[in-house]
């Protein structure tokens, strides 16, 4: 049974375009588009009609960095696929790619099919995976060639957490040439994490255990001589660069520097650095922690250069790093010793959404808006342009956004399986109305009319950004 839907009335927004159309949807696909009005248009007939007058028809986002049940630190990660996912799609993300761990002494098979365990069957929409690289050798470098060719086309290599994820310059080097090879993309946690661990003891020694401490240790010079090395190790390599949730103004100058010098390195940051700062981890009463992730917030004049780095593409990426922990039970094991909190925040739910708070900010455009939040991760992971635009072929991953709702950010009415918000009491300007994934309802007018299960595994091909 061939299904037909049409969107009426809305401004169809993507990376490129502006444009006064009605979409119509064919088995889960974008089949046409037309101008409103048009006896093109209004020939099409459908079983459903969505009216979409006097708001915005984007695509789906897609947020390329998130850790649904990821062990952290003797905890697990409060969101899993099925609660994660759903509270994608409230926020108007309908594809995220998560990060499968390869612990040390395994091989990165197992740790992939453990993430295809959990995930299959739980998400309410699309998701890839990339693969978290924690211990290199020949054997792990010939893995890294079967999973390009089955679509993980992307390796993430830790500078930081020395014993954990932790790998050398001389493994680095390694999965980069490579990655060179065979056409994947290395993504980097740029911290000096061997450095950051002694000032840790350090400030501990001293009696400084308060959360804001975090953020005090976790030096931006040390996150900028993490970048400078990682982008000369790729240099060395010839290998694509993709430096994960940047939040110094010194880095942003190194993936600048690099960038003018032609080198294919990409930037990520994360809503977290464009609207929080180490004003919040300095909040009283351990309230600090809820803000504890790594890359640390950092002092508000580093923000004006993460939105400048934004608009002049230094930065092409803003993704969430969403990784929950509650206040109460997880951020809690960090009491009297800020080195045992772990390390991340809830925000699948709210990228979106804070993103079109900077447009009305005027930080940024609406079309850059959604390059930034869908067109370029898509194409930056190998997606595009089955994800992250509305044109004929693309899936019909739709989202009906209304520029003219006023909320107010709250745990109270959140769906991240969460105890507390990072932008609690924040008033926005701009609010998901209905979502489609591959022209399935999944939000319905502020409704979850979605299921666990909907949301299938998708293979990606390798990124579309290299010379």
């Amino acid at each position: 049974m061939s299904s037909r839907t049409v969107i009426r009335g809305g401004l169809v927004i993507t990376a490129s375009d502006e444009i006064h159309a009605d979409v119509l949807i064919e088995d889960g696909r974008i089949a046409a588009l037309a101008a409103s009005g048009t006896a093109a248009a209004e020939a099409w007939t459908a079983e459903r009609t969505i009216d979409a007058t006097g708001k915005y028809v984007i695509p789906g986002g897609v947020d390329a960095h998130t850790h649904m049940e990821l062990p952290f630190g003797g905890t697990f990660a409060s969101d899993t696929f099925e609660t994660g996912t759903r509270a994608a799609a409230w926020g108007g993300t309908t594809t995220i790619v998560d990060f499968a761990v390869q612990s040390v002494g395994h091989s990165l098979r197992e740790g992939l099919d453990a993430w295809h365990a959990k995930a299959e069957g739980n998400c309410a929409i699309d998701y890839g995976f990339h693969m978290i690289v924690s211990d290199v050798n020949q054997e792990t470098l010939k893995e890294m060639d079967l999973l390009v060719e089955e679509g993980v086309t992307s390796f993430k290599q830790f500078m930081a957490y020395p014993g954990v994820f932790y790998s050398d310059d001389g493994q680095i080097l390694r999965a980069m040439q490579r990655s060179a090879e065979n056409g994947g993309l290395i993504m980097m946690h740029a911290e000096n994490g061997i450095a950051i661990d002694v000032l840790v003891e350090q400030a501990l020694a001293r009696g400084e255990t308060d959360p804001r401490y975090h953020g005090e240790v976790r030096k931006a010079l040390l996150e900028a001589e993490a970048t400078h090395r990682a982008i000369k190790l790729a240099q060395v390599a010839g290998a694509p660069l993709y430096v994960v949730h940047v939040s110094a103004m010194e880095a942003v100058a190194e993936l600048a520097r690099a960038r003018d010098e032609g080198l294919n390195v990409f930037g990520e940051t994360c809503p977290q650095y464009l609207f929080l700062s180490t004003d919040n981890l300095a909040e009283p009463d351990f309230e600090g922690s809820k803000y504890v992730c790594s890359t640390p917030l950092r002092p508000k004049e580093h923000q004006a250069h993460l939105w400048k780095g934004l608009r002049t593409n230094d930065l092409q990426v803003v993704s969430t790093d969403h990784c929950p922990f509650c206040f109460v039970g997880q951020k809690e094991l960090g009491r009297g010793d800020f080195s045992k909190i772990p390390n991340g925040l809830p925000g699948v739910e709210n990228r979106m959404d804070l993103l079109h708070q900077a447009v009305v900010d005027g930080h940024i455009s609406r079309r850059r808006w959604i390059e930034i939040a869908c067109a370029t991760p898509a194409r930056m992971f190998g997606m595009y342009p089955k994800k992250g635009t509305i044109a004929p072929g693309a899936d019909a991953d739709v989202v009906i956004y209304d520029p003219q709702a006023e909320q107010l950010v709250s745990a109270e009415t959140h769906h991240m399986n969460v105890d507390y918000s990072a932008y609690e009491g924040k008033r926005l300007t701009g609010r998901v109305e209905t979502v489609l994934s591959r022209g399935e309802l999944v939000i319905t007018e502020r409704e979850y009319t979605g299921h666990a299960g909907h949301g299938t595994y998708t293979p990606r091909s390798t990124c579309q950004y290299l010379n």
